[in-house]
């Protein structure tokens, strides 16, 4: 049921996250802070029992741990400037809250004696004092979560991953400092504190696996966000995510969209001394157009971008989440792999040889051609230079037994007509 709960709650917020460039940001920032006060109120009275004698609330595994993801998401996809609105109005609104219910104090008399049921006002000063305490954890949470996911960027390349470990890390901060409000105020027991750890960290995973859904189905990244004004602290967070976004977007080669060559030999160096670091196995694979040089001219320099255009889509669509592509120059492609064994990049080699082949690249329809050369490590090198090196050997070895083919450790000459074989070069 809770699972339920779970889905319905993010996928209807998720669906107002993403019409707010039709029907504007507030109706998803509203409907946020309505459900604060239901998430309040369950966390302080609703709880249900799990195996184990543990006890867990609705409120604050689904409601809270769900919204501190939306918030993640709303940074993402828009930038620090604007996830600080709700979190303000959040904090101003209980502050607010307090003071009238202060303010009710002076009314209970006058209605004591016409008969009426007055208001329930310790309630309220509860309620009242557990939601400053939250929007406060709240603040600290967000912070918290966001400066995790940049930091994490460094170990962790999936978003999905980065959310779920950010998202644990604050969650079991959020757990531990709201349950203290609740053992001091309304004397709650532990099993309290450990049942709604435990389905928070359930609750984290559930959330990042559909924030990563969203992320990359129903909005991907399409722009960089801009910053407002100086003076706060989201501030700094703003312009930090517009500066690694503009050193992403320097990083890109701007005809293809690919990597650059200064991102080789920054990112790609960093990821090969990561993973020799780790004991895992990798490999570089170096694509080279043939004959690129007659396309632009015979066709001009518009068609021959054109060529590298549709060659690097091609090139695209044969990688895994995990490969690392890059234009080096010109007609010059690099792709780095992760754990994958030399047979498996001489798959992707193939596959990228029959996608440019059949890719309708070159600008006379007629069939374009690559060569290929790759390097693995350990029995290649260790570092990207040994293994850059290697692979580019290899990759005149394919163009001088006639192109049209990839060469690397167990492989040699793939034309189109021909098999790839597994023998050394």
């Amino acid at each position: 049921m809770l699972l339920l709960e779970a889905v319905l709650y993010f996928g209807v917020m998720a669906f107002l996250f993403r019409v707010r460039h039709w029907l504007g940001s507030g109706i998803f920032f509203c409907t946020l802070g309505s459900m604060h006060f239901l998430e309040t109120y369950l966390a302080a009275t609703f709880y249900v029992s799990v195996p184990g004698g543990f006890m867990l609330s609705p409120g604050s595994t689904v409601l809270f741990s769900g919204k501190l993801v939306l918030l993640l998401l709303v940074y993402l996809r828009e930038n620090a400037a604007v996830v600080r609105q709700p979190i303000y109005g959040l904090l101003v609104g209980n502050l607010f809250l307090v003071g009238l219910v202060f303010v009710l104090r002076l009314h209970a008399a006058l209605n004591a004696d016409a008969g009426t049921s007055l208001p329930d006002l310790p309630f309220l000063d509860t309620m009242g004092w557990l939601m400053i305490w939250g929007s406060t954890l709240l603040y600290i949470d967000c912070l918290m979560i966001i400066l995790l996911y940049n930091h994490l960027a460094r170990l962790v390349s999936r978003p999905v991953l980065r959310i779920w470990l950010a998202s644990s890390v604050v969650l079991t901060f959020d757990q531990i400092g709201f349950f203290a409000a609740l053992h001091v105020i309304m004397d709650m027991p532990y099993p309290v504190l450990f049942g709604g750890w435990m389905a928070k960290m359930v609750a984290a995973a559930l959330f990042s696996g559909l924030s990563g859904v969203y992320l990359r189905w129903i909005e991907p990244a399409t722009s960089v966000p801009t910053p407002l004004r100086l003076g706060e602290v989201f501030e700094v967070l703003t312009y930090q995510q517009r500066y690694l976004a503009l050193v992403e977007q320097a990083g890109r080669d701007p005809l293809t969209g690919l990597q650059n060559r200064t991102r080789l030999e920054t990112l790609g160096a960093e990821t090969v001394a990561r993973l020799a670091r780790d004991g895992r196995s990798f490999g570089l694979l170096i694509a080279d157009v043939d004959r690129f040089k007659q396309v632009n001219d015979s066709y001009g320099h518009a068609a021959g971008d054109q060529t590298l255009q549709a060659v690097a889509a091609a090139l695209q669509s044969c990688l895994g989440e995990g490969d690392l592509a890059f234009r080096y120059g010109g007609e010059e492609f690099v792709v780095l792999f992760a754990d994958h064994t030399a047979a498996e990049v001489a798959e992707v080699a193939d596959q990228i040889l029959r996608a440019i082949r059949a890719g309708h690249c070159h600008p006379a329809d007629s069939d374009l051609t690559a060569s290929i050369g790759f390097a693995m490590s350990p029995a290649d090198g260790s570092d990207l230079n040994a293994l850059f090196q290697r692979a580019d050997e290899r990759l005149y070895e394919a163009k001088r037994a006639g192109r049209d083919r990839a060469v690397g450790p167990r492989l040699h000459a793939a034309t189109r007509h021909a098999t790839p074989g597994l023998q050394q070069p």
